[in-house]
Order: C-alpha cells, then structure tokens, then sequence
C-alpha cells in the first residue's frame, strides 16, 4: 500500500511488471438503499458520481462467470484472478496465472502451460523473475473459445472454462499441482508444444514428452493412442471426455505420476486450529477416480510449509520463485507452527519516563486535527491506527483523561464511516459481493484492489476501543459494522453467499495478494505484507475482546502463516530463495513470477524497507523471530540509502529495535530531535516502543504462550513475559518454557514468571536436545531421534561458478533450543554421504554455526574445505578430517541455542545428494 501522502499513485511503476464464523447472517443484503447493521447502515448503491470495478479504460466490468459459477462470491485478488476480472477489453481470457511449480495463461485455443526454472534478472537489477513461457497448450482439436470463465474454485484450486458452441473443455489447476486435469467434449484431446518435443516414453495412452527442456506426461483413457505430429498432439477419447497431463521433476518419475493420472482433483481446503500456543493446518485434496480406484495424490509443498510438517516428503523437487518446492504423495498434509503473539501494546516497563510520554501523548491527542486532513478509506485508517496505538500506552501510565479522549476520537470517526448518508459510507456491490468504503483510494474502488489493507486499520481500532468499552462492540451496536468489513476481506465461511471465503489471503501461498484484477504479466502481487498481517492482529484482538474465539483463531492461523511466508519470500530469511544473481536482502514487493526491490511509488530505499513493517504494533513481534535477517534488513537500507534512515527512521528504528534494542535506541536518542514522524507513526509510540524494548530486551519468538495475546521478551538471558487476559476472570497463562503468568480480569500483566521446565516443547522442534550427536534430517532438521526413515535430499547447482566458502542455495538443517556445556579439547565432527551420480566436477562443502543463545544471531561459524566427489554412482563418505578452510566467532555454552548445518555445491555444474536419516548422516557437536 503507498504510503506516502505527498506522491502520486503508480509514480514509478515497474514497466516490466505490466505486460461464517460469528459473523451474521450469511444472506445477500435485501435490495435497499440503506441496510441496517446494528446501530451502522450501509448502503447498496454507491454514492454519485463514484465508480465501481472497471477495465483499464474505465469501463464498467462484472464478473466472468459461467452459469453455474454466476451466483457464487468471486475471491478477487486470487492468483486467478483476471479469468474472472477482464482488466483488458482486449483479452477475455486471462493474463498469466502463477499456480507452481506451473504456470498459465487462458488463450482462445485452450491453457497454456509452462514450467519456467530459469530465472531474469530485470529492471536494472531491481527485480527477479520466473516469467511464465508457455511450453504446450492444452486443448481441443478445433478449439476456438471467444473467452475463458471462472467454472469453479476452491481453495487453491480453480477450473477455467472454453466453449466455442462446438467443442467445450474444462481444467482443473491450483498451487502445488504438478497436474492439469482436463475434461472436454467436441474434439479430440491436442497438446500444442512451443516446438517439436522429444519423446521419452510412448506407452499408448501415456506419452512422456520433453519440451524446452522440462518434462511432462501426458495420459489419455485407457484404450487412446496419442499421435504425434511435429509439434501437434492428438488422442481421441474413446467416448471418454477426460485427459491428463503432469510435469516431472525427472523422467524416472513417470511410473509414479501416472500411478494418479486419472485421479482428478476436484476440490481444495484447509482446516486450521490455535491451541495451546500452537497453530496446526491442515491442507487436504479431494479426489475422484476417473479409472480404477485410485484418490491418491502428488503436490508440491511451498518452503514455508515444508519446513513445518512432520509428514513424509518424496526425494522429488520443483523449481519455484519462493525457492524448492517438494512433493508429497498424499492428498493431505498438516504444518504445526508456534503462535505469533500479539499484544494491545508493549508491556509496562522502567525505562519510560512517563512525563516525557505523557508530553508526547499531548500533542496528538490536543492536535488541532488528529486526522491530518484524512478522507479517504486508506488514509482514515492509517490515523486510526495512529490513535489506537497510543490508547493502550496511555492507559499504561494512568493517563486515563487522555486515553479517553483518543478513545473519543477513534469511536466518532469510525461511526462516521459505519454509518450511510454522510461524506464517508460503506457500499456493497451486489454484482461482484463486495463492500468498498468512499472516499476510495488507490483502486479500491475501480480494481478492487488493497481492501485488507484499508479495512486492517478499522478491524484493529475497533477492538482496542472494544477492549475498553464493550457495549460499543455489541452487535447491536457497532460490532455489525466490524464484523461485515471482515466478511468482506477474511471471511471464514465458505457458505456465505454476500462475500468470499477469506478473499484476499491465499491459503496455499501464505500470503495475500493486493490486485483485484491480477491484470499483470508477473501474475498478482502484494507490496505491504505488514498491512496484511494488520488485519490479522487486528482479527486476534477483536476475536479476544468480544469473545469470539473463531475470528480470534483465524488471526492466528492468518498471522502465523503469512508471518513465515514474509520471513521466506520478502526477507528471504535463510538465504535459500532469491536467485544467486539477485542482489538485494529483501523485497519490496512480491509477484506471483518473483519479488521486486521496489514500491508502487518510489525507489527510496527508505520506503522499500519500511512498507513491509508499518504499522508497528503488537502484531509486529514476529517479526523479531529472524534477528540475523531484520539486522541484514536494515544494513542494505542502509548502504543503498547511502547512510542511516532519514524520512522514515522512527519506523525503522522500531524495526530494528527488534533485533538489536540497544542499538535502536542509541539510534533514537542521537536523532529523536526535530525529525517528522512517520504519517501513520508519531513520537509517542515510537519513544514508547523503543524505550520498553531496551528495557525489557528484544521478543523472544522461541516461547509462546498458551493463549494468543501473550509474548516474551529477553535481555542478557532474562526473560520477561507478559500477556493480555480480555476474560471477565483472573486466568494463569502457561508458557512453553514452562514459565507461568498470573493475569487479572481485563488486564494486562508483566513478570519474570512463575515455575519452569518446558512441558509444551514445539512439536515441530526436536527439542530441547540434552545428546551432542545429531541426525540429518528431510525437511531441514536436526535430531537426535535414531527411528527415522532413510532418505536423500537434493544440493543445488553451483551453476558453474566457484562457490568455495560461500553458501549457495544450501541445503539447510537446523535444531532450536539446544543447552550445553563446551567439552574443552572437544570440537565438531560430522559423517555424511554424498553422491553426484555421473556428473563430473562437483564438490560439496558444509559449514556448521553456532547461535549460543538462540537470539537470532550466530557466534560461532565454522567453515570446512569441499568435498571433491568423484562421477561413478555410489554414496562417498565427506567427514570434518578434511579441515576448516574458515572459522569465525567463539564458542561458549549453550543455553536454548541454535545449531545449524549448512550444505552445498561449492564447484560444478550439476546436482547431488546428501543422505538423511541414518548413522552416516550426523553431525557431533563439542558439548556435554
């Protein structure tokens, strides 16, 4: 979202970009011009003069839809979008779609499908891409649609529809789906490649095929033959009217994918729950068997899904922007995550001077216009959001008289908007289900574009004003109004025939998606992350404050999964997902084909950085859970920005006060004078935040408690706990250290905890460790479990440059909260086998780091010389014997630390393999 009052929208758009639960009653809004919503209305026609969705030249556009799909809510600002949306009155049928590890594009003869493994590096190095090219077209002999429909849709999944009054076909896609299941009737079944393909296997009706150096299967009905002719090919369907087609990750897959060929997908969904201090998903596939009995399945799992499930993964990999992506076999799958806390604010600490607070609470709540002239949704919200930070804040240090007039402030200009007739109103299109606030701003009205942005700043000042006055959130009240804004941006249900289920956040992807329409090359996109999980925050706080368990469950659910998706795909925390010639930390904003060092407004380095932290809040904390990456963060602004932050630098002092406090608030006391906050920030919040973080010390992401609005803080090894209990009772909230918190009713408590031990241990950690031998693990672990299964995972490629000392696309395995003694004379040993199979020139190497206190940041890195491996098939034993070639940092004792083992091809032009799970897959620390 822009930020920026003072720029135009789009100033400086990438060219090369551009080619129910609780909430209501799921019933349409009757066809009134004012519908009531407890004390609020809105209404069901827009205010004159304003527009609704529209192409790119403005005129008015409804969904493309056949008819069995014409009454369902449209999920606008899908990765699919624009089959739905016709951004572009020239093109009925869609620009690209990114599903991965495949990607498509609607044309008038049928799908285009590619599989792009290469990436560009484009707009002066500024963005990253795996456009989609397309390497075959699937269709129908004389197929010659005049657009392409939304069929149906799924969670992740959606079937685009052709029909030409002769001929007609159907294909099932979605995230992770390795196939395209087709269904038509008129023609035989034809496959158009982009050149004449090689021919792997010819088996009848299953053709395995490589085109443009990627491999696909196609499989027709039993009893069909598939003819090739050039770059044509055609089976007739026997009376049939199915066929299928699968890319491999290698030829030697066939025998496995077309196990499924014929067990066509017909659904997509996710189940989630938030217990314990732990979030599970569940992300399950139906089937049904177009021959045979088969209903099992084969998809691809995202990075921010594999490296928190438990479930067994295949040795198969696909190529993705978001880095690799692995097949499971199984139509299900669960991740298990901890809860990402959120507080109402940060706890009470001594480090505040509370004069000095309460002069800086003066000056917003006294200012002669506390909105700063705001009329629009976008810019309304940001000083709402403004004011809600700040009410908690006053609270805490007995400003009750300025608490209640901020609290005056937030309720009268949220009734303005929750209320129909006035300058500011909410509009429901009855076309397109959606609810739009005008005065729009930035396409949300026109595109649809940013709703969970907009909307995120009133969900989460509503529930702070709910947390101190609860008859104001009554549903007879106020709380109608809330909850349909919710409807229309996260609505958990998906019988709800007014809005979609959980319009812009996609479940697969993790992440939301900002364009309405998706009419872009590069597929969808999302800029401001942190404005997303602002409404995720938001959803937790209204959740706890008016008792509504379910909204507060999907926040978590929508906070902690798009919290590891910002970790991987904007932060790329871990250094396994931008491509080697990318060079830049992070991203400003992330597409469907890459990610972009950019903003729709400006390449200030500044702003790039910032867009994906603000609004800092108590929903902000996890981000605090990759210290090495924020502090990454904040070098690159800093260098591209040629020095220290200057127009945004109280946000990204608040950034960097996650990580490193006691350098952000060295930051704050040199530069706190004179300097014009931030237009969603002011003096008070940022003093407050800065100054409580280096009191109590950074969030500590490794404890969760047992309730979603609790968090952890620690400095010098003490932890600080704290929590929010919004029940009309006293309650004890349980930490996964074993630590416990007593909280009074409707209160807020701060403490050092009570007990110990660590009875809730994270079940997706093998830990704590108590052994200093450790099993290499699929998936990304270390453990000391000896049960596992057997296995072998993929290193990259060194793409034919000379690696030596410096992890390229390393394969990674970790174990958190490990204690120990250092073992003097002891040091680190390790015993793995490798194998580069034939190829010739390739030379693993490991490098194995040390984090003593798990806070983020590694001591201790210890570098060992390459592996030179030799081109005859057979695993080859590479051991610590070979040496260091660079060590940095010491080692100390241990105490809830991180121990990492990085993997990967130093030398060579190929791939290899390391061996998981067994005896000959360990590494040996020097601790007792």
């Amino acid at each position: 979202m822009q930020a920026s009052l003072s720029r135009p929208v789009a100033a400086t758009i990438l060219a090369f970009a551009l080619a129910a639960v609780g909430l209501g009653p799921a019933a349409s809004p009757a066809a009134a011009a004012t519908i009531p919503a407890g004390a609020g209305s809105y209404t069901d026609s827009r205010p004159a003069g304003t527009s609704g969705p529209t192409t790119n030249t403005g005129a008015p556009v409804t969904p493309k839809l056949t008819a069995a799909a014409k009454d369902r809510p449209v999920p606008t600002n899908d990765w699919w979008s624009s089959l739905a949306y016709q951004r572009y009155g020239d093109n009925p049928h869609s620009t690209p779609m990114y599903g991965h590890p495949l990607t498509y594009q609607a044309t008038s003869g049928g799908l285009e499908v590619g599989y792009p493994t290469t990436p560009a590096v484009v707009g002066e190095g500024r963005q990253y891409e795996y456009a989609h090219k397309a390497d075959l077209t699937v269709g129908l002999s004389g197929l010659n649609s005049p657009d392409t429909k939304a069929d149906d849709w799924s969670d992740w999944t959606v079937t685009p529809y052709w029909s030409d009054g002769t001929r007609t076909l159907r294909t099932t896609i979605g995230h992770g789906m390795p196939f395209v299941y087709a269904k038509g009737s008129g023609g035989d079944a034809r496959i158009t490649t982009a050149g004449a393909p090689t021919v792997f296997a010819d088996n009848g009706n299953v053709l395995g095929i490589t085109v443009s150096g990627h491999h696909y299967a196609l499989f027709a009905p039993t009893g069909s033959d598939w003819a090739v002719s050039g770059s044509t090919i055609t089976a007739g369907l026997g009376g049939k009217d199915y066929f299928s087609l699968a890319v491999l990750p290698s030829t030697d897959a066939l025998a496995t994918y077309r196990k499924y060929a014929f067990s066509f997908v017909t659904g997509s969904k996710v189940a989630w729950e938030s217990t314990g201090g732990t979030v599970k998903a569940t992300y399950s596939l139906t089937t049904e068997a177009k021959e045979g009995t088969e209903r099992g399945t084969l998809q691809a799992l995202y990075r921010h899904q594999w490296l928190h499930t438990t479930d067994a993964l295949t040795p198969y990999t696909y190529v993705s922007p978001r880095g690799t992506m692995k097949v499971r076999e199984s139509a299900s799958f669960t991740t298990s995550q901890k809860n990402q806390g959120v507080l109402p604010a940060l706890p009470a600490s001594s480090g505040v001077d509370k004069a000095r607070l309460t002069g800086y609470l003066n000056e917003v709540a006294n200012a002669s216009d506390p909105f700063s002239g705001a009329s629009d949704t976008y810019w309304t919200g940001k000083a709402l959001g403004r004011l809600a930070q700040l009410v908690p804040v006053a609270d805490q240090i007995g400003q009750t008289g300025i608490r209640d007039k901020l609290l005056g402030l937030m309720k009268g200009r949220l009734q303005e908007w929750f209320t129909a007739g006035g300058a500011s109103e909410f509009s429901y299109d009855k076309a397109w289900k959606t609810l739009t606030g005008y005065p729009a701003s930035y396409g949300s009205d026109t595109e649809l574009n940013d709703h969970h942005f907009h909307y995120s700043y009133y969900v989460y000042a509503a529930a702070i004003v709910a947390q101190y006055d609860q008859a104001w959130a009554a549903d007879s009240a106020w709380g109608t109004m809330v909850k349909t804004l919710v409807r229309d941006t996260a609505n958990p249900s998906r019988t709800d025939t007014a809005y979609p289920f959980l319009r812009g956040f996609d479940v697969y992807a993790g992440h939301s998606w900002a364009s309405g329409h998706q009419g872009f090359a590069a597929g969808n996109n999302q800029e401001s992350s942190s404005e997303s999980v602002n409404l995720s925050a938001g959803l937790v706080l209204w959740g706890a404050a008016t008792g509504d368990a379910g909204l507060r469950d999907l926040g978590s659910f929508l906070l902690t999964t798009e919290s590891e998706a910002i970790t991987q795909y904007w932060f790329d925390a871990d250094q396994q997902v931008f491509p080697g010639s990318f060079g830049h930390d992070t991203v400003g904003m992330v597409w469907g084909s890459g990610g972009a060092y950019s903003t729709w407004w400006t390449a200030n380095p500044e702003e790039i950085h910032g867009i994906n932290v603000l609004p800092v809040t108590g929903g902000s904390l996890h981000l605090a859970r990759e210290k090495a990456a924020v502090k990454r963060n904040i070098a690159e602004m800093e260098r591209e920005n040629g020095g220290p932050a200057v127009e945004w630098r109280d946000l990204l002092w608040q950034f960097e006060s996650l990580a490193d406090p006691a350098l952000a608030k060295a930051k704050w006391d040199a530069g706190n004078a004179g300097y014009t906050p931030e237009q969603g920030e002011s003096k008070a919040h940022t003093y407050h935040w800065i100054t409580t973080l280096d009191t109590v010390g950074a969030p500590d992401m490794t404890v969760s408690g047992n309730i979603p609005t609790s968090a952890v803080f620690t400095k010098n090894g003490v932890r600080t706990y704290a929590a929010h209990n919004y029940d009309s009772t006293a309650r004890t909230v349980t930490f996964s250290d074993g630590k416990t918190l007593s909280v009074p009713a409707r209160s807020t408590a701060t403490g050092t905890g009570a007990g110990g031990g660590d009875p809730d241990p994270d079940p997706e950690e093998p830990g704590p460790s108590t052994g200093n031998t450790f099993r290499l693990k699929s998936g990304g672990t270390l453990t000391t479990a000896t049960d596992g299964a057997a296995g072998a995972d993929t290193l990259a490629s060194a793409d034919g440059v000379n690696r030596d000392g410096t992890p390229y696309k390393p394969t990674v395995y970790e174990i958190k909260k490990v204690d120990g003694t250092l073992a003097a004379g002891a040091s680190t040993a390790f015993r793995l086998r490798v194998d580069a199979g034939t190829k010739v020139g390739l030379a693993p190497q490991v490098r194995i780091s040390y984090d003593l206190t798990g806070d983020g940041t590694f001591d201790r890195t210890e570098t060992f010389r390459y592996f030179a491996t030799d081109p005859v098939t057979g695993w080859e034993e590479y051991t610590q014997a070979v040496g260091t070639s660079a060590v940095t940092g010491s080692l100390g004792n241990l105490r809830g630390g991180t121990v990492r083992l990085e993997i990967w091809n130093a030398l060579g032009n190929g791939t290899s393999q390391v061996q998981t799970g067994t005896d000959a897959a360990v590494v040996k620390i020097p601790y007792v």
